[in-house]
């Protein structure tokens, strides 16, 4: 029992404010780790996890039964689920990829603004270790368990301000990155072949609303929660 309360007990913490100069220098960090592109590259395995565990968030809350996931070593992922093949459930679950990390970017956000930074890092380590029951692929377990082990490192043996620098960093990221794959999307679709399998296409088929639409409507959802969750974030330091 005393070990279960221990647990809690970390889960609940109250974490302290963070040093005047952790925000900016974490927001300075996400910024450089999107826009170069080495960097992304690396750091975009942490946006589809993301996605992907929105898709399959979403596909619980609809109704639809959760059957596996696939992270692949170029950054793109499937979640799978089953259920009614059309209808508002499977549009709600497939919009939800693109809008996924912003949205948990936003929610991080507002954690952090009642002090609870751990809690960011301890729901994170919940979302990976039940992703990885759903994994199929061997590149998908490697990925998980990186993630995986390095939230568990942070909330099991971090000291409470390097937590809370983590968990400002990892929410800026997720808030900075959100736009950035939407472009990607579009630049993807642009080109010849375009991308039918897109979550744009898919919603297209799905309802009357063309794909570039829904592309947009990823667009404008990301930008506006990085507006929103960055001046949740910025203020204080701003103030």
């Amino acid at each position: 029992m005393n070990a279960l309360e221990t647990a809690w007990d970390r889960v609940t913490a109250i974490s302290p404010a963070p040093q005047a100069w952790v925000v900016p220098l974490a927001a300075l960090v996400a910024v450089v780790i999107v826009l170069e592109p080495h960097l992304w590259q690396v750091a975009r395995n942490v946006v589809t996890i993301a996605h992907e565990g929105a898709h399959l968030i979403v596909a619980v809350l609809v109704g639809r039964r959760l059957k596996g996931l696939r992270l692949h070593s170029d950054t793109s992922g499937v979640a799978i689920s089953s259920g009614k093949p059309t209808g508002f459930g499977v549009i709600v679950m497939t919009f939800a990829g693109y809008v996924g990390p912003s949205i948990l970017g936003l929610g991080a956000a507002a954690l952090l603004g009642a002090q609870r930074a751990v809690l960011v890092l301890w729901i994170g380590l919940f979302v990976v270790a039940v992703m990885m029951v759903l994994i199929r692929n061997l590149y998908g377990v490697f990925s998980l368990a990186v993630v995986g082990a390095a939230l568990f490192a942070l909330v099991w043996w971090g000291s409470a301000e390097l937590q809370v620098a983590a968990a400002y960093f990892l929410t800026l990221f997720l808030l900075f990155a959100g736009p950035r794959p939407v472009v990607e999307l579009q630049r993807q679709r642009s080109r010849r072949g375009g991308a039918p399998d897109s979550d744009a296409d898919q919603l297209a088929r799905l309802s009357p609303i063309p794909a570039i639409v829904w592309v947009t409507l990823f667009f404008v959802v990301n930008v506006g929660v990085l507006a929103v969750g960055g001046w949740w974030i910025l203020r204080p330091v701003i103030a």
